[in-house]
């Protein structure tokens, strides 16, 4: 069957797809291609990577990479986007270590590019070095891979053995573990987002330790080693912004994302006129996007169990009321 473009070197392989760089014919305009990997996918998993690529599709955004066509190839799919000739972070991490400098200006970036898809009431659910690509030359940034982007506002996760969790494990938040007994919104991918931005400076991970149940506990219960205390480099207020987004409960987070791009924004100020970055009091302009009731409930333990009594009567097809 002829084709529109030509593969031309394959740079990225998961356990689900294959990516490639190639051509768009006729003029050779450099595209990637991202190839379902089974020969012969489910229909579950045709389904999944369309959706992929209509919320890619949707997001016609600067920091978003773009989707330009979907096709058959053999029995499978194929996915045609951009390539503006950046490289993942986790590479440019691989070859060199970040300046201070240069990671407030892509932190910046990539906060204000997840801010969008916010924006668009999207959650990524995979925010991690490999899904940010960055051209150090023209300095464009943009996400990419929406293979298991919801456009919830708030999702619920059934327990699933570690293995079998969506995203990357070591960047997950504690509610995308499903063991918190509450629900995944957009203040999941901040707790990415601040895992994503403790490798960039440190060159480690919080959590290093490459047993699944172990890591999973990790998340939800083990406090992590501030930033600052293991790069002592580090500016204290820059250590106190990842330690922001990395809180256990989405409701000690950042609320929103423009809210942390202005704390970067305060550092970069200050470390370009003053040569340092003194401490300041962090989240004066994080102001919610979206209304949330806390999940975590205090002294109301009587209203709770009332709730649930009339619930239960209720399901047994009685009349109640609650005042």
């Amino acid at each position: 069957m002829e084709t529109n473009y030509k593969l031309t070197k394959r740079i990225y392989e998961s356990a689900n797809s294959l990516v490639y760089q190639g051509l768009l014919k006729p003029d050779n305009q450099p595209i990637i291609l991202k190839i379902l990997k089974e020969n012969y996918p489910t229909a579950a998993e045709l389904t999944r990577y369309k959706q992929e690529y209509e919320i890619t599709r949707s997001l016609n955004l600067d920091g978003i990479i773009k989707a330009y066509d979907l096709q058959r190839y053999e029995k499978s799919l194929v996915m045609l986007l951009e390539d503006f000739g950046g490289k993942s972070l986790k590479l440019l991490l691989n070859i060199s270590q970040l300046t201070l400098e240069n990671f407030l200006t892509i932190a910046i970036k990539t906060t204000e590019s997840l801010a969008a898809i916010h924006s668009a009431n999207i959650i990524h659910k995979d925010i991690n070095p490999s899904n940010i690509v960055y051209n150090s030359q023209t300095e464009q940034l943009k996400i990419i891979d929406f293979g298991i982007s919801s456009r919830l506002s708030q999702e619920f996760l059934k327990v699933l053995p570690p293995n079998q969790l969506e995203g990357t494990l070591a960047y997950i938040a504690p509610e995308q573990t499903g063991r918190m007994n509450r629900g995944v919104d957009y203040r999941s991918d901040f707790y990415s987002l601040g895992v994503t931005f403790y490798e960039l400076l440190t060159n480690k991970l919080p959590f290093e330790t490459t047993d699944p149940m172990e890591l999973v506990h990790c998340h939800i219960a083990q406090q992590l080693l501030p930033v600052h205390e293991v790069i002592p480099d580090v500016p204290l207020a820059v250590s106190n912004i990842i330690s922001k987004l990395l809180a256990k409960t989405p409701e000690e987070r950042y609320q929103n994302a423009l809210g942390i791009k202005a704390d970067l924004e305060t550092c970069l100020d200050k470390f370009k006129t003053l040569g340092k970055i003194s401490e300041f009091p962090l989240g004066n302009q994080d102001i919610a996007e979206k209304f949330h009731i806390p999940q975590k409930l205090y002294g109301r333990e009587q209203e709770v169990e009332e709730l649930l009594t009339a619930f239960e009567e209720v399901s047994l097809g009685k009349i109640g009321m609650i005042l």
